[in-house]
This record gives structure tokens, sequence and C-alpha cells, in this order.
């Protein structure tokens, strides 16, 4: 019995012991845990009060201001980023000028994210374009009428609101590319220099020395030497003089600073990418860029920005491509060229890269639908015919469409433009031009061809050509025209390279 006992006790002894093991590996166990929650908690915690810290930051403007909107696409997304030359909230420390100054769209550029996240485009739109300014809101609650030919860098002044009116800016870029811009964003001078210094500066390159006097015109004197010839790094106030310099490189002209400020923006997206496109990379830059940035209420908060940061982490440089919007001098001012800029805000809105690929979801939708369009025609010859391209319904490209696919079939497009709105498409011709205009109508089919008395082939599209083109349109996509295409900077391009027009 004794010895029973003795056995029992020492199998409750190692019970007891088992349990105790058992019990010390919970509390381990629990402890690991209890650890790793308080962790979490505090890490949380911390991100929050980041988080709440850059909320405080940002500013938004009003979303009534913005009106006369194109319709959402499925295809991929579009963000403005405006660069103003605000003197106001200190900037003029950096920029000098009159304290008062609200400013004006000094630099301005359309990023179309495409639907795979993959791609990526930046359209440059030059501050001196003119332009169609839609009807803006005023600061008492009313709206401006509608301006034409004026330069596009006015837009942002309108009504001279305190902080500027980005609303307008955006009516404007929605009414002259047909695209609906789904966020805005505004940087200062401020914004910029900070942006430039929380990611350890910026690799540029300059074609040659540059004095003072580059930078500011209206010197008397040369002034000190600024910068040196050749790459370097930049930031801060040496960034921001960067990115403004104008005169004393290549022709002066704004053209040639865009092609710089791509060169620059392009190396900014290769830093920050190096770096790892993480919160916590992130998290820096978004407290400087927050400090100076103005947003759409879209985006509005710092996990909103921040989560749109990080959906773009996935664009490869190579993938990412800069470009001017096509333009030429009118004297001293700039214009768009037609149908070049209908072709690239085709396809944009087509979610097609400028070398034709097919970037968007919709992609398995397209190739299932094989019905051929009217002007895959092959038969179709137009060597040597002339034809003038004119919209007259509300689908904004429709001309640059259809121009493609006459040129498709080697005619040659004279001009496009826009008239009133009608229901059947027309082919007129002069004397002595039917049958060049029965080529031409072979490409539309159902057109009526009518004759006048004054020379040349007219193409007048109407509604039924717009139906007609929307389901046959990944038939015939339009295609990017290669001086567009052919300039455009990838972000993975040497900075030493293309840097200045004329």
């Amino acid at each position: 019995m004794a010895g029973s006992h003795q056995v029992s006790g020492q199998r409750q002894a190692g019970g007891r012991a088992v349990a105790a093991g058992r019990q010390s590996q919970r509390s381990k166990t629990m402890f690991g845990i209890a650890v790793a929650l308080s962790a979490l908690v505090l890490l949380t915690a911390g991100a929050g009060r980041i988080y709440l810290q850059l909320d405080g930051n940002i500013e938004t403007f009003g979303a009534d201001g913005i009106s006369g909107r194109p319709s959402a696409s499925a295809n991929g997304s579009n963000v403005l980023v405006i660069g103003t030359d605000a003197r106001t909230g200190g900037n003029s420390a950096l920029g000098g000028g009159n304290k008062s100054d609200i400013g004006r769209a000094d630099t301005a550029f359309l990023l179309h994210v495409y639907a795979d996240q993959k791609h990526a485009v930046a359209v440059s739109i030059p501050r001196d374009t003119l332009v169609g300014i839609p009807a803006c809101k005023l600061p008492d609650g009313n709206w401006t009428r509608p301006q034409s030919n004026t330069m596009f860098n006015e837009a942002y002044s309108v009504g001279q609101f305190a902080k500027g009116n980005p609303a307008c800016t955006q009516n404007t870029v929605e009414k002259l590319t047909g695209l609906r811009v789904d966020h805005t964003v505004v940087v200062d001078f401020k914004g910029f220099a900070k942006m430039t210094e929380a990611v350890g500066g910026v690799q540029v390159c300059l074609p040659q020395d540059i004095y003072e006097k580059d930078l500011n015109p209206h010197r008397t004197t040369r002034g000190d030497q600024i910068f040196a010839k050749g790459p370097q790094s930049v930031s801060g106030q040496k960034a921001l003089d960067y990115v403004r310099i104008r005169h004393g490189i290549g022709d002066g002209s704004d053209i040639g600073r865009i092609k710089r400020q791509q060169a620059f923006v392009a190396a900014l997206l290769k830093n920050v990418k190096s770096d790892g496109m993480s919160p916590t990379r992130l998290l820096p830059l978004a407290n400087a860029a927050t400090e100076s940035l103005t947003v759409d209420p879209g985006l509005g908060s710092a996990q909103k920005l921040i989560s749109f940061t990080m959906s773009m982490k996935n664009i490869d440089l190579h993938n990412t491509k800069l470009v001017t919007l096509p333009w030429r001098y009118q004297g001293a001012r700039v214009v768009i060229v037609h149908p070049d800029a209908e072709a690239l805000w085709a396809a944009l809105k087509a979610d097609r890269t400028l070398d034709g690929q097919d970037a968007g979801k919709h992609h398995e939708e397209q190739a299932s639908d094989s019905s051929p369009s009217p002007s895959a025609t092959e038969s179709v010859s137009g060597p040597g015919v002339s034809v003038a391209v004119y919209n007259g319904t509300a689908v904004t490209g429709l001309a640059a469409r259809a121009a493609d696919a006459l040129k498709r079939h080697g005619f040659t497009v004279t001009s496009t433009a826009t008239v009133r709105i009608q229901s059947k498409t027309v082919i007129e011709y002069g004397p002595g031009e039917q049958e060049q205009a029965k080529k031409a109508a072979r490409i539309f089919p159902g057109a009526e061809i009518t004759t006048t008395t004054k020379s040349g082939i007219k193409v007048l599209l109407g509604k039924a050509y717009a139906d007609t083109s929307a389901t046959t349109a990944s038939a015939a996509p339009s295609a990017v025209p290669s001086t567009v295409a052919g300039g455009a900077r990838s972000a993975d391009d040497d900075p030493c390279s293309n840097l200045s027009y004329g």
C-alpha cells in the first residue's frame, strides 16, 4: 500500500510537473501573444497619431465648384497634378514676388493610371496653351461665363479665391480632354521643396552652367553660378530653382522647361521606387507633402492619399511615360494640334498605351467581339483623296477616331472640327469629286452622299456613326501619332537625355 501510495505520489508529482510545464508553456505563449498584441496596439496607436497629424495637414477644395463632368470610365483613373506659383502662405520666401499673389497653374499634367495598374502616362499641358475655360464658380456663389481662346494657366485664378481655384482648372481639363478627372492635387513651392528633401534629393542634369540671371532675367548682371553643367542631386530651394529655370537654356521657352520638369518627375519617381513604396517609407514623404498640399475631397485624408499611392506601387518605371500635349506656336502663345490631341485623349479613354497596347480590364470583352469595323475594309484605297472631318455629335474625340480610320486606308485628312448636332452621317463633295466621295463613304456605311457647289470632300459625322463606332472601337482603336509617342520620356530614362527644346 505504502508502495502504491508512493507510486501514486510520484505519478501525481509527475503529473503536476507536466501540468506545470504545460502551464508554463501556455503562459509563455500567452505572454508572447500579449507582447505581440501590445506591440500591435502601440504601432497602431503610433500610426493613428501619424495619420491624425497628416489629416491635419491636408487641405481640400470644395467639390461644389466642379461641373459639367464627363461620365466616369471603367478604364483606369485620371489624376490632375497642379504646381502653382502662388506666393501666399510663405511661398514668397522661396519664389520671391508679391506675398499676396494667389498665383496660377504654372505647371500641370494629367496622370492616367491604366486599369492594369502596371502602366501610367503623364500628359503635360503647357501653361500658355490657348483653351476654352468653361463656367466656373465664384466666391459669391455665382458662375462665370465660359471664356474662349484663354491661356490655360488663368483658370486657376478665376474668381481670385484666396487659395486659388483648382476646381476651375479641373473643369477646364475635363472640357479639354473629354476625360473625367478622378482626383486633383495642388502642390505649392513649399510642398515641392519639402518633398525633395524628404526623399534625400533628386538626380538632375544641366546642359550648361546656370547663373542667377538665368533664373531672374530682370537682373542687370549675370550674378553667381547656381548650377554647374552636368548631373547632380538637388533638393529644397535648389530643386525648386531647377524646375523653374526657363531663360538661358535652349530657346528659353516654357516647352523647354516642361522637358526638364518631366525629367525631374521621372527622377523623383525613380528615387521613391528605389527606396521601396511601403507605408514606412512613404510616411515621411507624405508628411512633407501634406503640409502644403490641397486635394479634392476624394483624397481628403491621409489614409485615402497613401492608399491611392500604394495602389500604384506595381507600375514599372519603363511603363511610366511622360509626354506633352500636341502643340504648336501661334505667335507668343501655344495652340493645340488637331487631330493629334484628340487621338491621344481617345487612346487614354480606351485605356490603350502610347504604343497601342490594351492595358484595360476590358480586353477579354473586346476579344469576344469579333464583328469587323466598317473602317477595317481592306479593299478601300484612299491615296490621293483629301477629306475634312466634322464631328456632329456630342461624343468627344469622334472626329479623331474617324480621321484615324481614313488615314489607315491612305486618305489625307486636312482638318477636323466640331459642327452642330445631326443624326445622319453625310459625305459632301464638290464638282468632279463623286468617285472620291464614294471611296470615303465606304468607310462610313449608311452615310448619305450629297453634292455641293464648293470643292472638297467633307465627312459630317452623325449619331449613327457614333453608335456604330462605340460598338466597334476595339477593332479600330485610335492610334497615338508617332510624333507624340516618339517624344515620350520613360521614367527610367537617363536624366541627362532629351532635356531641352530649341
